[in-house]
């Protein structure tokens, strides 16, 4: 079977992505399953392997634009040449470690567009610099979504132990959550958690919506979003044949999820997943920014600049979220062989 190429993109430099990715080429079994090719500043590879006092052999670095030519037990190494990032401190964020969060992406996709590469993962992002470096959207994935110029909704998912975690509202104020809530817009949420699960392998994904407001509403005494747009949106999807239900009181339905009644969560806003899913599987978890045309995944958690530059992170995450890439892109179940219990 021919090996699918996965991109690797190096992240923020002032966080624990250089410690991570080096640490990820280390383990034989990622160099072993795929191509890899690496899109980043020469410089902050070479602070991830003195960080860690070690040296990839393997890589071959290349102009940015050099053609995807990658001999068996080689990583492929492409050089972002961005002024000045080779001084950008430790833990602080920066305008030009946004640039190369930005331009990694960027290069990233235009690889898979001209069909070079297979899926890519991204190690973690900062969004204040990647604001700093001239970035337009609130976060990656409005950046994803202007590049493929899609029209079809995207999302990002937060997967851990086995549970799936989408959302209908992300990075907005919550003030402006309420009226962000329209039946059409959670009915497509709806579709898409379904069409995300199915792609990663699940034949009918079990989907179950939370409510908005507290014990779902009382029934109007505490807000009206779970019959006025929320229930119908849930009808809608079942009549489309879709598996869900909902919504349910979101401080309960973890518990069922957790226990395994359910595959995926599909919340209004974003802590109302986030806060559950890190509890109970912050140290495996994975972001699927699904929606997109090609696999897309990175570490859920951040660049950690409390312990940025001291060689302690937990790479399972990274692992979890190289494996779930590369799963999708082979059409397997996207768990399989994934870490999710603590050794």
């Amino acid at each position: 079977m021919t090996k699918k190429t996965i991109a690797l993109i190096q992240g923020d430099p002032g966080g624990i992505g250089p410690e991570l990715l080096v640490r990820l080429l280390r383990e034989a079994e990622v160099r072993a399953s795929a191509k890899l090719v690496v899109i980043g500043a020469p410089e902050i590879f070479a602070r991830g392997e003195a960080q860690l006092g070690t040296k990839i052999e393997a890589v071959r670095h290349a102009a940015i634009d050099a053609v995807i030519d990658i001999a068996e037990g080689e990583i492929l190494h492409l050089d972002l040449e961005i002024e000045g990032i080779g001084d950008v401190p430790v833990a602080e964020v920066s305008a030009q470690g946004g640039i190369s969060s930005i331009a990694g992406l960027k290069k990233a996709f235009e690889l898979f567009r001209d069909g070079h590469i297979d899926g890519a993962v991204f190690m973690p992002f900062n969004k204040s610099s990647m604001h700093m470096g001239g970035n337009d959207f609130t976060d990656e994935l409005g950046f994803a979504h202007d590049f493929f110029g899609l029209t079809t909704p995207a999302s990002e998912f937060n997967v851990a132990k086995g549970m799936w975690n989408g959302r209908i509202t992300s990075h907005v104020a919550m003030k402006d959550v309420p009226n962000l809530l329209t039946i059409e817009r959670i009915e497509e949420g709806i579709h898409l958690t379904d069409r995300t699960l199915k792609m990663a392998g699940y034949e009918r994904p079990r989907i179950v919506v939370a409510a908005y407001n507290p014990h779902a509403g009382d029934g109007g005494l505490m807000g009206d979003e779970e019959t006025r747009v929320i229930g119908p949106a849930v009808e809608r999807a079942r009549q489309k044949q879709v598996n869900c239900t909902g919504p349910l009181p979101a401080d309960t339905l973890w518990l069922k999820v957790r226990d395994g009644e359910y595959d995926a969560v599909v919340t209004m806003y974003h802590d109302q997943g986030q806060i559950a899913i890190k509890l109970l599987g912050f140290d495996r978890g994975v972001s699927v920014l699904a929606g997109l045309p090609l696999p897309l995944t990175t570490p859920a958690h951040g660049t950690a600049f409390d312990i940025a530059g001291q060689a302690c992170a937990n790479l399972v995450p990274t692992q979890n979220a190289f494996s779930m890439c590369l799963n999708m892109a082979s059409n397997r179940n996207a768990t399989e062989g994934v870490e999710t219990e603590v050794a």
